[in-house]
């Protein structure tokens, strides 16, 4: 039996990846592939599926899409790593979950055996317990498979920075402090990510991948399957882009907002630019320049001892072609169109509804800024 493990990294398709194997997870059950469930919704919903009762959602449920990010979280919390966060519902207990893997490889007996979060690449603040508490769940025999996939620094931070935003965390900017967080952990270290797997299951097959080359290679899904040597069955459902980001261009917005507002106005000003920035006249989310040269180049020296690591490991150097992109600022700095994007929304408030989103619009026009310009994060 093949285990084939995807551990991230963070904002490389991985919920693209997680939605067409829940979408398909019937039809690849019965060609022996198994997208394991960890909860009672998931395989209740499975279960349906596989007995012609019902069809799987246009929006399956979180636990049932993303099984094993519930069971990364669950472990991290049994490790004393953190909390299951909240949007990860009536989990059951970590034995439960294990016992719901192994059971499930028991009766349906498959060839393979395919668990995917990007949440296991946090498993290296366990260390090897987590690691290996992991890998006891599968039979000893098994031939495992661990796939990682990474991106630029830059490109990478800059992403990741937004999905934390879209969370509705109050972050400091990228182009001031708010790359220093970064430096010492999984987000930045790709050495810190990846070294524990590494020693701690040296018999398994590693697939380091940049995903530069993924997306050339057909995205996520495909290539994912291309790496693991898995055939999939005709008749499948079609992968589609899953977790869409937030705009470069209302970064800035969203991050005064989540400062500035109580969360339940700040979750609905994201969601408010997320609809509109087709109307707010953005230049490509790829050329707004969030970091500032003296940034990219702190980013680009600190990359090196990363860089050369995965040369080492992988064989292949340099590992990201295009690293000295990373020294290079994109053309259009961000405070450039913060205020023309701010005027715009403010052009359309009425359409907003929440009198403080209103108000915080209209404080943030009357302010005075400059393409160097750093805003203030008292904004009220």
């Amino acid at each position: 039996m093949k285990v084939i493990l995807f551990i991230g990294h963070h904002k490389v398709g991985s919920t693209a990846l997680q939605d067409f194997l829940s979408r398909n997870q019937v039809a690849l059950m019965k060609s022996g592939i198994l997208y394991p469930s960890t909860d009672f919704q998931g395989m209740s919903l499975a279960l349906g599926t596989a007995a012609g009762l019902c069809e799987p959602p246009k929006d399956i449920p979180l636990n049932a899409r993303e099984p094993h990010n519930a069971l990364a979280f669950r472990m991290l919390s049994s490790h004393k790593l953190g909390k299951v966060p909240p949007f990860h519902t009536d989990l059951p207990g970590l034995p439960q979950m294990k016992q719901a893997l192994q059971q499930q490889i028991q009766f349906l007996k498959p060839h393979t055996v395919i668990l995917a979060s990007e949440v296991f690449s946090n498993f290296a603040r366990g260390g090897a317990p987590i690691i290996e508490d992991l890998i006891d769940v599968f039979p000893v025999q098994a031939e495992i498979t661990i796939i990682a996939t990474l991106r630029r620094i830059d490109e990478y931070l800059a992403s990741w920075h937004g999905q934390r935003l879209k969370f509705g965390h109050e972050l400091s900017p990228l182009r001031q402090d708010g790359i220093d967080e970064y430096f010492d952990g999984i987000h930045f270290d790709y050495r810190d990510m990846l070294q524990c797997w590494l020693e701690t299951v040296p018999e398994a097959r590693f697939v380091i991948r940049d995903y530069a080359e993924v997306r050339a290679n057909g995205g996520s899904v495909t290539d994912f399957f291309a790496q693991a040597g898995v055939d999939l069955p005709p008749d499948l459902v079609s992968e589609r882009r899953s977790n869409r980001s937030l705009h470069r261009g209302v970064y800035e917005i969203a991050r005064l907002g989540n400062r500035a507002l109580p969360p339940p106005q700040a979750q609905l000003l994201r969601e408010t630019l997320r609809r509109m920035t087709p109307e707010l006249d953005l230049p490509p989310s790829h050329d707004i320049e969030l970091f500032g040269a003296e940034n990219r180049a702190r980013l680009q020296e600190r990359f090196v001892h990363v860089q050369d690591y995965l040369a080492e490991i992988t064989g292949k150097a340099p590992f990201f072609a295009n690293t000295d992109a990373v020294a290079t600022p994109c053309p259009v700095p961000e405070m450039e169109i913060f205020p023309k994007t701010v005027k715009t929304m403010n052009a359309r408030m009425p359409r907003l509804g929440i009198p403080k989103i209103r108000k915080f619009l209209r404080e943030l026009e009357d302010q005075e800024f400059s393409p160097t310009a750093r805003t203030q994060d008292t904004t009220t």
